[in-house]
């Protein structure tokens, strides 16, 4: 039996929880667009959206921005919208969360 050392770390935590988040969040949006798990599009797409959660995420990081695990899950919701939109996947904006801090830094970093 092996012991999760990495799991005490206060940040490997956060970080666990953040991502668990995200893809409930990921899955709770791709079924309100009637987007099937097992669509061949995902893995660009979520390869994309990473890329620019990444860069938001950094971006937002240099402006001082204390962000909770609901603003990371924001930014990762948006930057997958954004995705999303890109291959002609439509979103409505009703669906995604009220967050305009948030939203800002992605339309930002995808200028």
């Amino acid at each position: 039996m092996e012991t999760d050392e990495w799991g005490k770390d206060p940040q490997v935590r956060f970080l666990r929880r953040v991502f668990s988040h995200m893809e409930e969040a990921q899955k709770g949006l791709l079924d309100k667009i009637g987007i099937s798990l097992f669509d061949e599009r995902l893995k660009r797409i979520r390869d994309g959206a990473l890329t620019i959660f990444e860069r938001a995420w950094a971006m937002a990081l240099r402006k001082g921005m204390n962000l909770e695990e609901k603003d990371l899950v924001h930014l990762y919701i948006f930057s997958l919208a954004y995705v999303l939109e890109r291959y002609k996947i439509s979103v409505p904006q009703d669906i995604l969360p009220f967050n305009e801090d948030i939203k800002k830094i992605v339309f930002e970093v995808t200028r």
